[in-house]
């Protein structure tokens, strides 16, 4: 592949993806477990983000104090399963921008199937943290960053829990320019489109359906 995905091994984390594996875990805890996930993931996924300084006085002085430059990042969910990791992200960069982008997995084709775009005006001019728990055939990813391409969008990341060496390869022949985090680098594909080992399907687990 084009460029080697950045995987994220604190024991922590390592730790979290081991319990939201269980089949048993039921959806309230697997939705504590994925933003609990997400939010350790992202320590790594911005460390570059930019800084810039601020006067601020605290309670002993004034200093010229590092903050988020603006316009700050946008957090981009691939949904439906994205919207958990969403939730998480927006818990620690709470002024980031938000972008949805609908698309879904046809159950026979496992082709991506667009249905809903909605981002900020000037994404184009903002770094983007694309977020979705499972990078499998990796169509939806790769529809996805090519819609934001299309609208001009130069900078961005893709964050995932779990990848299978398809899914990457496919990412990194068509947007070889993304950098992918991801927690855990299972197997392969079964017949389905599912990564093995896996979680089974992050959307249906995170809702119970």
């Amino acid at each position: 592949m084009a460029s080697d995905p950045i995987v994220v091994t604190h024991p922590l984390l390592q730790h979290k993806i081991s319990l939201v594996r269980d089949k048993d875990t039921p959806p309230i805890i697997f939705r504590m477990l994925v933003r609990e996930i997400t939010q350790l993931m992202l320590f790594d996924a911005t460390r570059d983000l930019t800084l810039t300084d601020r006067d601020i006085e605290t309670p002993m002085q004034k200093i010229s104090a590092p903050v988020l430059a603006e316009p700050g990042p946008v957090l981009v969910s691939i949904m439906r399963a994205g919207n958990v990791m969403l939730d998480a992200a927006l818990e620690i960069i709470p002024t980031a921008g938000v972008c949805h982008i609908g698309i879904y997995r046809d159950r026979d084709t496992l082709e991506a199937v667009e249905y809903y775009f909605n981002a900020p005006d000037d994404i184009a001019d903002r770094a983007l943290l694309l977020v979705d728990p499972m990078l499998a055939t990796a169509n939806s990813s790769v529809a996805a960053i090519s819609q934001l391409k299309a609208r001009g969008v130069i900078d961005m990341r893709l964050v995932c829990i779990l990848a299978a060496p398809e899914g990457l390869r496919a990412l990194a022949d068509a947007h070889p320019d993304v950098p992918v985090y991801v927690g855990a680098l299972d197997t392969h594909l079964n017949e389905k489109g599912y990564i093995v080992p896996g979680l089974g399907d992050a959307g249906d687990r995170s809702y119970a359906t």
